[in-house]
């Protein structure tokens, strides 16, 4: 059957008897009008969650960088928890990994950047006014050309909407604003859609000629502020091996902070907010700006097998179909340029994720396996651009055709216990529907992203899969905290993204209350548990710009 949600509804309802469906029903009234399940799969527990997690943030795992002796101790301790678990090599040749050659890329350090205009020039700092790298696999990179202006660089003919208009803009530095155009209409109105991700805008650079793509940051239409970005200006960078996509990309790609491109309009005698405004306008025409930029970008490089980790509970009737559980186990490794705490320990963002995974694979070895296969896979260089989920994406281990679906982890609740769960990309496919059941059966609700605009639907791995057909499902911590105050939810993850987010600061923290985990978890072990004893395949929904490559895999009968 491929009409996956009418079998899903009906497998919640039936109930499901399978590995580690111990749960005991002992539902909590909590404050409030919700009633919440208290029950947590059997094999997750917030003392061994906790355990893993440590060690993975721990300053002995360095940070867990690709390339790393961190990544060594961690694909080692992930390999070896699998194993005692009991379940088998997830790669088919035998091994518990899956080799992701990737290239180093380190910018040396002291250039600058020279903006010039008709009656000044100013030295640029990188990292404090602007970071500029390049993807091309090449020792140097120069560039001197004008600046720009290209609004929001979105090109939808669906929305009859050009950035470029006919303008010729090859060998401009091209300065792009974050996000999408603003429009309750168009676009994805409150929701960012791809054109609004800075890694679209770099592309479409490239695709025009570009010499340079730089994006203006905005703390607020970003997500993060600007230290996330400037903070290292000189940190290694990685890519995948043999991209030859990367040799037609733009010399020079990066961000530019937002007071450094007022001053460079201010040379050019325009005001930025006031192009800013015009660039909401399907009418925008680039504005070539009459100063230039000049920089060069030195690199040191090397070549590396990272890994992504794989291991595999086969199925016992229907072992070729595969359930996919997923988190990524890198993070920023190391600054030895700091004064005090250089390591970027990376305890939320994602030691939770990946401790999650062992969690799962825990509750699922508890007793008989499922109908179909369920295959863990801990990614590697999530960090630098999604890229061990887009190797395996496009070097699968099992084929996408038989992948049921994709469950992804990034960032688990650290902060108590919610009524809800948050959903990005909410609307996607019918894994929605199925976790909206689950969710009804626990008590709880599922919500929207209430930052949709942030664009956190391509900021995952689960994107990796979205965008070769596989139905994937993205899950934040909800907002609405049990015995909490109203705005709890959003106050605590605009402390995490101001404070911790891509800092040393993101370690395991004596005050964290896993009890929201284990519930997330729950939910996502059952997601996991109906789709893995079913027949059903889930499918996009109507509108996913993803159904069509889905249904060249897996025609409609």
């Amino acid at each position: 059957m491929r009409s996956g949600v009418i079998a899903f509804s009906c497998l919640v309802l039936m109930g499901c008897q399978g590995p580690s469906s111990s749960e005991t029903e002992d539902p909590s009234a909590m404050s409030g009008d919700a009633t919440v399940s208290s029950s947590v799969a059997s094999g997750i527990s917030a003392d061994t969650l906790l355990a893993e997690i440590e060690r993975l943030a721990s300053d002995e795992f360095g940070g867990r960088a690709p390339g790393s002796p961190g990544e060594v101790l961690t694909v080692e301790y992930l390999t070896g928890q699998f194993q005692a678990l009991g379940l088998e090599p997830g790669n088919p040749d035998g091994t518990w990994v899956q080799n992701v050659p990737l290239v180093g890329i380190t910018p040396a350090d002291g250039d600058t950047m020279t903006i010039t205009g008709a009656e000044e020039s100013r030295q640029y700092q990188p990292g404090v006014d602007y970071v500029a790298y390049t993807k091309r696999v090449i020792d140097e990179v120069e560039v001197d050309a004008e600046f720009v202006f290209v609004g929001y660089g979105a090109v939808a003919p669906e929305y009859n909407w050009n950035d470029f208009k006919d303008v010729d803009v090859a060998g401009k530095i091209l300065l792009f604003l974050v996000n999408d155009p603003p429009s309750d209409t168009l676009f994805g109105g409150d929701a960012m859609t791809y054109y609004g991700r800075w890694t679209y805008k770099h592309e479409i650079a490239a695709a025009h000629g570009a010499a340079g793509a730089l994006v203006i940051h905005e703390t607020g239409p970003a997500g993060y502020p600007w230290e996330v970005i400037g903070s290292s200006p000189y940190g290694e960078s990685f890519d995948l091996v043999a991209d030859d996509r990367n040799m037609g990309r733009a010399a020079i790609e990066g961000w530019i902070q937002r007071d450094a491109t007022a001053a460079l309009f201010e040379m050019a005698g325009l005001d930025f907010e006031a192009e800013k405004t015009k660039a909401a306008s399907v009418d925008f025409q680039p504005v070539s700006l009459g100063v230039t930029g000049r920089t060069r970008v030195r690199n040191t490089l090397r070549t590396i097998d990272s890994q992504n980790v794989a291991a595999i509970l086969p199925g016992s009737e229907a072992p070729d179909d595969v359930v996919l559980y997923m988190a990524h186990w890198d993070h920023l490794g190391q600054d030895d340029s700091l004064a005090g705490d250089q390591i970027y320990n990376g305890a939320a963002d994602n030691a939770t994720g990946t401790a999650g995974l062992i969690e799962l694979a825990r509750a699922f070895t508890q007793g008989e396996p499922p109908r179909r296969s369920v295959l863990f896979l801990a990614v590697t260089a999530e960090e630098q651009g999604l890229l061990g989920s887009r190797y395996y994406g496009e070097h699968p281990l099992y084929p996408t055709a038989q992948t049921v679906a994709a469950l992804n982890m990034d960032v688990l609740n650290q902060w108590g216990r919610t009524r809800d769960m948050t959903v990005v990309g909410m609307g996607q496919s019918d894994l929605d529907d199925l976790a909206t059941e689950v969710a009804r059966s626990l008590g709880r609700v599922l919500n929207p992203d209430p930052e949709p605009e942030k664009g956190f639907y391509y900021r995952s791995d689960h994107f990796s899969f979205a965008r070769v057909g596989v139905p994937a499902f993205y899950a934040d911590p909800g907002v609405d905290y049990l015995e909490k105050p109203a705005g709890y939810g959003i106050a605590k993850r605009d402390e995490y993204t101001n404070n911790d987010y891509h800092a040393v600061s993101d370690e395991a923290k004596p005050d964290w209350d896993l009890a929201g985990a284990l519930d997330d978890l729950t939910l996502m072990y059952q997601m996991g548990l109906r789709l893995a004893v079913s027949d059903a395949w889930p499918a996009w929904s109507a509108t996913s710009e993803f159904r069509a490559i889905r249904e060249q895999q897996r025609p409609p009968e």
